[in-house]
């Protein structure tokens, strides 16, 4: 029997990516639905420790990440100002996620990345746009504002009301699980757009690399229970 058969995608998902003419496995892993009362560490060694072989890659998401780190928000909680609710309805709503196109997101970005940078990135993204490009928006905003989560339809209550910002320390982080675990560990924004890699333990692979090879979103991003998967050459 092969490998592949002992494991299953997600739904509508694939199991299998080829990078560099390489297949790999990216084998979700199913877990409890993780809150501020979680520990990851303590995730991380119930769950996949005993499922990881030499050779493999943990990779985690950062919105369980930052939810064990008390960086989920009640949508009730927040309090957007004018300019939050003014600035949100220029922004580019996709089927990946609602992103800062609420007034509560962009409320937070303001918040996380300052006012005058976020200012910018929005003058940046309207020039964007005059020249045919998109994207700049978050590239001036950066990371923190690129991996704030909405509400998003078919999200896990409670989250389907909250906020969720990115994790903090993702590097130091990643490097702390990875020494606890015994393997490298990734913590990465993946959605069907594509992957960021927001913290890695190694130096190699790169998290270039580690994008290409979870740019499909292979634990999906609704009722799935699978925050975390392993990565796993074929």
């Amino acid at each position: 029997m092969s490998e592949e058969m002992n494991h299953s995608a997600n739904p509508g998902k694939s199991l299998i990516r080829s990078v560099d003419g390489v297949d790999y496995l990216r084998i979700p892993v199913k877990t409890h639905l993780i809150t501020k009362d979680d520990d990851m560490e303590d995730v991380v060694l119930k769950y996949p420790k005993d499922r990881m072989r030499p050779g493999d890659i943990l990779f985690i998401s950062e919105k369980a990440v930052a939810c064990t780190q008390d960086r989920a928000i009640p949508m009730e909680d927040i309090r957007p100002r004018k300019l939050a609710v003014t600035l949100s309805r220029y922004v580019t709503k996709t089927p990946a996620g609602i992103g800062l196109g609420i007034p509560e997101t962009m409320e937070m970005a303001l918040r996380e990345c300052g006012t005058l940078r976020i200012l910018f990135a929005a003058f940046c993204s309207v020039i964007g746009k005059i020249f045919g490009q998109r994207g700049w928006f978050y590239n001036v905003a950066g990371p923190k504002a690129r991996g704030i989560d909405g509400p998003t339809e078919g999200t896990i209550p409670p989250y389907d009301h909250y906020v969720v910002l990115t994790p903090a320390d993702p590097m130091g982080t990643a490097k702390g699980l990875a020494q606890a675990l015994g393997y490298p560990v990734a913590i990465v924004d993946i959605n069907d757009l594509g992957a960021n890699i927001l913290g890695f333990s190694e130096k190699e692979p790169s998290m270039d690399w580690l994008a290409q090879a979870l740019g499909d979103n292979p634990l999906g991003q609704g009722e799935e229970c699978t925050p975390m998967g392993i990565l796993r050459r074929a």
